[in-house]
């Protein structure tokens, strides 16, 4: 009896694993370990087969601890509140929710595959993306099976609590700077100058005037000072040098730490086995000027990449009701309280209230579903919704987040194919092969000058792993490809990605959509012929072609100027043919001929459209619209024609073929008549015969083609012609500098070839000098940084000059800002 009852004692005292809880019952006992419930053990799987399993080192008890710590102190039960909540949620519909969390720990590889495999840890998580550059992670769950706060705590359960400031939401955070780096520093370069006074003896070969004892205590002050140094200072090389030996890679970083742990031990087996000097005042300045080369990266780098955040001149307008007029502005401006319209398959830009009676909006750029979720006044619309069906009017709650649009561009339902060749994937090959190479020829050099002479072999074997870092090589692609991104922007081309450049370089065929990118509603006329238009009549066509965006209908809107809209119903838009609607229980349609059944005119203009506007089946009227072509299209058109196959795609007829020929050349192949089904055909017709194809559309009509072309630019003009499908989006006044941009890309590969031919003519240069013993580690601490410094200022002043030859160096216009 007394035995069983000390076997159940036993039982009833053995904690989790895990989360510290008492086992209940019999418990699990899984690889020698004692869990609570699957859940449990399914984590431990998790943190142990991506050798994670130093979380449970943080406390003695770390589950117990951290688990109790969240429940005693509550400290999370703030995001319970709705008001709360509100502020921090991107989107919330009846099963998800999705949010953004700033996590400054994020800092490795094991970082990223733990908080993108949070579904793992807990059923009602999604999905969890992370955004190393800005520690930024974006994670979906369903609220039914888990609380926003449950989902912090999980976050913080594992180390990575979010970091929330309600007063910093909407404020744009700057790179910061790593005090744990500066620190470092600090330390290595206090003990570097120390290490250096004691040795002033040894540099100046007066050794032989100090006693024996002061020579003694120097040396072992030095070992001393380097301590800290070793075991503090260099502690970041050993981490990222083991962790990719870990994952059986091999770094920049495996072979500085392999000299640094080198010249330490040989350092201490000369000092206190052969009663030399030693080489830790060595040691001191390799790792002060290591970590200064790292440093000064690492602020070029969040510059770089501050400045290149396009978002802050994104692009994106927002019609504005003030005083019942209608406005164009920026979204940058766009405050809390302003009253803004939202037309038919327009992106909603911030969180609203809806003041209209009922709205159905589409989003599918959120969450993958494509059926639109209708809603009533009063109604909380998420930005990031494409409204389906008539203009409707919203109240901004939240401000817009132009960042939070740029994550709906980048959705993984537009993505395409990666370049599998492309420069940045072939920096890395190198970069892995390049490491590999300068192992080998640094134990080489060891091996030969140990049956000389041991010193000097421990010194050439640091200097070549010091010296042919591959820093330089793995820096050329990114801060070049960032500083033409940023270059584009300034000139009003907003790149998606740095892949868009490489693969703007490869293109050799051009399609070009014509209404609302060849032409400009600025330099459009328009004039009507038919009945009079009653007051009651253009309040009918006001609201027939407010409800859409197409460039005719965005023309014959400026036409009819400031009137009110009649109440239509069953409103619709077919794309690219017309409208069509019910007015007081008459059948109203505006559009083309063929839309309405009507033969072709032989009087029609041959520069321009008609558009018909039907009663129940009477012919009112028509609007004739010259198609008021941008400002130096011929020209384009002309340069790019001696380097490209160039097409033209219209969706209207031919009778404009003379004419439009005569404008851009003979040598242009035309479609006309073409549906957005038969552009999209058309694309994938040339991508088979070989061709990489780039196509030019106006986002709207065009948005397959688009999606399926090698690259697709979505011409815009101070509209909120905001098109995911795309893979780039340029400002209508800047669409005659096409080819400077063609050739401004094809010139950024050249200066990463270039950077590459830079990088391994310096690494020859350092192994043949480095071999011989002919530099100290000290040295090529000072040249491997500045290897990297030169590979910047080398492409910065190279991208910049070739921005400036080609006049890409100017501002967008004040309109965009």
């Amino acid at each position: 009896m007394d035995n069983t009852s000390t076997q159940k004692e036993k039982k009833q005292q053995t904690s989790c694993y895990h989360c510290g809880e008492p086992c209940e019952g019999d418990g699990l006992r899984h690889e020698g370990k004692d869990f609570c419930c699957t859940g449990c053990r399914t984590v431990y799987d998790v943190l142990s087969e991506n050798d994670l399993c130093d979380y449970y080192d943080l406390a003695d008890a770390p589950g117990n601890t951290q688990k109790n710590q969240s429940t005693r102190n509550n400290r999370f039960d703030y995001l319970e509140d709705k008001d709360v909540s509100g502020k921090l949620v991107d989107f919330q519909d009846d099963e998800q929710t999705h949010v953004t969390f700033y996590v400054p720990m994020v800092h490795c590889a094991s970082c990223i595959w733990l908080l993108e495999n949070l579904n793992r840890l807990h059923e009602g998580i999604i999905s969890s993306r992370v955004d190393f550059l800005k520690k930024k992670v974006q994670v979906k769950f369903q609220q039914d099976l888990i609380s926003l706060r449950d989902t912090v705590a999980l976050m913080a359960r594992i180390g990575y609590e979010p970091r929330i400031n309600l007063s910093d939401l909407d404020v744009r955070i700057k790179p910061k700077t790593d005090r744990k780096l500066i620190y470092k520093l600090a330390v290595a370069g206090f003990c570097f100058g120390n290490m250096m006074f004691f040795s002033l003896p040894e540099y100046f070969s007066e050794a032989e005037l100090l006693e024996q004892g002061f020579k003694e205590l120097f040396q072992y002050l030095n070992v001393l000072l380097s301590l800290p140094v070793f075991f503090y200072a260099a502690t970041d090389y050993y981490q990222s040098a083991w962790l990719a030996l870990k994952n059986r890679t091999v770094n920049m970083d495996v072979p500085i730490a392999i000299g640094i742990v080198t010249l330490f031990a040989y350092s201490l087996f000369e000092i206190f086995l052969m009663g030399q000097e030693g080489y830790l005042d060595t040691l001191g300045g390799l790792l002060f000027f290591l970590l200064l080369g790292r440093w000064y990266q690492q602020k070029t780098f969040d510059t770089l990449s501050f400045d290149r955040d396009y978002t802050a001149y994104f692009p994106i307008a927002v019609t504005r009701l003030k005083r019942d007029q209608e406005e164009v502005i920026p979204l940058m401006k766009v405050q809390v309280g302003d009253i803004i319209r939202v037309r038919n398959e327009e992106l909603v830009p911030a969180d609203s209230i809806l003041l209209d009676q009922e709205a159905a909006i589409d989003y599918s750029f959120v969450t993958g579903e494509e059926v639109p979720v209708g809603h009533r006044k009063g109604a909380l619309i998420y930005a990031g919704g494409r409204q389906k069906g008539p203009a409707i009017n919203l109240a901004v709650q939240k401000s817009p987040s132009q960042g939070y649009l740029t994550d709906l561009w980048n959705h993984e339902a537009f993505s395409k194919n990666e370049q599998k060749d492309s420069l940045a994937s072939l920096a890395n090959r190198i970069s892995g092969k390049f490491t590999f190479t300068i192992l080998l020829i640094a134990c080489s050099a060891l091996l030969y000058w140990s049956m000389h002479d041991l010193s000097m072999g421990i010194k050439a074997f640091t200097a070549v792993l010091i010296i042919t870092c591959p820093c330089a090589l793995a820096m050329s692609t990114p801060f070049t490809l960032g500083n033409i991104m940023r270059i584009f922007g300034k000139s009003g081309f907003y790149l998606k990605n740095s892949e868009v450049i490489e693969n703007l370089a490869e293109v050799n065929t051009l399609v070009f959509d014509k209404t609302g990118t060849l032409t400009s509603p600025a330099n459009a006329k328009i004039r009507y012929e038919g009945e009079k238009l009653s007051d009651e009549t253009q309040r009918v066509l006001k609201a027939l072609v407010s409800y859409s965006v197409h460039p005719l209908s965005n023309r014959i809107n400026r036409w009819l100027g400031q009137v009110a809209l009649a109440d239509l119903d069953a409103l619709e838009e077919i794309p690219g043919k017309g409208l069509r609607a019910v007015y007081k229980s008459q059948k109203i349609a505006l559009g083309s001929a063929s839309f309405l059944g009507l033969q072709p005119d032989d009087k029609m203009s041959s520069r321009g459209n008609k558009v018909y506007f039907f009663v129940e089946g009477v012919h009112l009227g028509t609007f004739f619209i010259d198609s008021g072509f941008r400002n130096g299209m011929g020209k384009m058109v002309q340069e790019l024609k001696n380097n490209f196959s160039v097409h033209l795609l219209s969706g209207d007829l031919d009778h404009e073929r003379q004419f439009l020929e005569k404008e851009l050349g003979d040598e242009i192949c035309m479609h006309f008549q073409q549906s957005p089904s038969d552009k999209l055909t058309h694309i994938q017709g040339l991508q088979h015969s070989g061709k990489q194809v780039l196509m030019v559309g106006d986002g709207l009509n065009d948005a397959g083609a688009l999606r399926v072309s090698q690259v697709g630019i979505a011409v815009s003009d101070n509209i909120s012609h905001f098109s995911p499908a795309s893979d780039a989006i340029l400002d209508g006044e800047r669409l005659s500098q096409l080819p400077q941009f063609l050739d401004y890309a094809k010139a950024g590969r050249k200066v990463i070839k270039s950077s590459f031919a830079l990088s391994f003519t310096y690494n020859a240069v350092g192994i043949f000098f480095a071999v011989q013993g002919l530099v100290s580690p000290v040295l090529c601490a000072i040249l491997m940084p500045a290897s990297s410094i030169s590979v910047v200022l080398f492409t910065t002043m190279a991208t910049n000059f070739l921005a400036y030859r080609r006049g890409l160096n100017h501002k967008t216009p004040d309109t965009w800002k």
